[in-house]
């Protein structure tokens, strides 16, 4: 069980959703058998974001990666959990 074992690194949403972010992380890995699989990794957490909060969620997952993007606020968190980094964030209305 990875839940608690996750190492923020940058959020302004608030606890509780924080809280289920990294829930829903480490469920899908305590769960998935490839954990490199970081596509249906991702697929997982965003489709559970969808489903909890509303359409429009976007999540990245690997260990190495950039990005640039606008959100809407207080729906941004990038986190770590073992070997992997999560970018989980809803996308700014235009």
């Amino acid at each position: 069980m990875l839940e608690g074992k996750a190492n923020i690194k940058e959020t302004d949403m608030p606890e509780k959703m924080q809280m289920q972010a990294m829930a829903c992380a480490s469920r899908v890995l305590d769960n998935l058998h490839d954990v490199f699989d970081c596509i249906s990794i991702a697929a997982h957490i965003k489709k559970e974001f969808d489903k909890m909060y509303g359409s429009g969620w976007q999540c990245v997952v690997g260990s190495n990666f950039g990005c640039f993007f606008t959100h809407a606020p207080g729906t941004f968190i990038y986190f770590s959990l073992e070997t992997l980094n999560f970018l989980i964030f809803k996308g700014a209305s235009s």
